[in-house]
């Protein structure tokens, strides 16, 4: 499974989260001032200025959320939690293809999220399109949904219709570099938890979760 997509923020987060953005509009600056080379000719948002305090504690309930949830810590084996940014997109604003920088001044991505902070009938156009060797997926989230994908696809969001998207990105150094790796070792730790739960621990379990943290050993860095 190559993406993870769920829901993370609760309501109260969301709302909390926009209200202090609109009563701090002074903060939303440029796009392209974060943008690689390529990435800033086809760059065309609003960001909230990084270095300000509220991006800052928004960035760490992010982490913190991030970090609480099960699902994402096996899917994602998160090592650094980095660049996360929140960016506001208005009408005929959108981000052309790309790919992630593998190296930034704040880590390696091997990982790229996304968390809507808007509803998603709240806005026209918008949606994430995620580029593998075979297909073209479009994804177009619900308040609080994160998804998780890695940063090597080509991506890109498109022109907002009407409207305004608000999103949280940001990137995830995991502990295994390979997709495939993290593909195995997610479906193994998944398996055994559905052991578990659904027969209880038992030797044969042991060994396989023994297995499991052995080959993370072996693989990771």
């Amino acid at each position: 499974m190559n993406y993870l997509t769920i829901p993370l923020l609760i309501n109260e987060e969301i709302e909390t989260i926009n209200s202090n953005f609109k009563n701090h509009n002074a903060l939303w600056e440029d796009g392209k001032r974060t943008a690689g080379s390529h990435a800033s000719k086809v760059k065309n948002n609003l960001q909230l200025n990084r270095n300000s305090e509220l991006s800052k504690k928004c960035a760490e309930l992010i982490k913190i959320k991030i970090l609480a949830n099960q699902l994402i810590k096996s899917f994602a084996l998160p090592k650094l939690i980095h660049g996360i940014m929140f960016t506001k997109s208005k009408k005929n604003m959108g981000y052309g293809r790309h790919v992630d920088n593998p190296f930034m001044s704040s880590g390696r991505s091997d990982l790229s999220f996304t968390i809507s902070l808007s509803h998603k009938d709240s806005y026209e156009g918008g949606e994430l399109l995620i580029e593998t060797i075979n297909s073209e997926n479009k994804f177009k989230l619900d308040a609080g949904e994160i998804i998780i994908y890695p940063s090597t696809y080509l991506h890109s969001v498109e022109d907002i219709q009407s409207g305004e998207r608000i999103v949280c990105v940001g990137w995830i150094e995991s502990y295994v570099k390979s997709i495939e790796e993290r593909e195995y070792l997610f479906d193994l730790d998944a398996g055994a938890k559905g052991l578990l739960a659904k027969h209880g621990r038992s030797d044969e379990l042991d060994l396989i979760f023994k297995s499991y943290s052995n080959i993370l050993r072996l693989l990771g860095n």
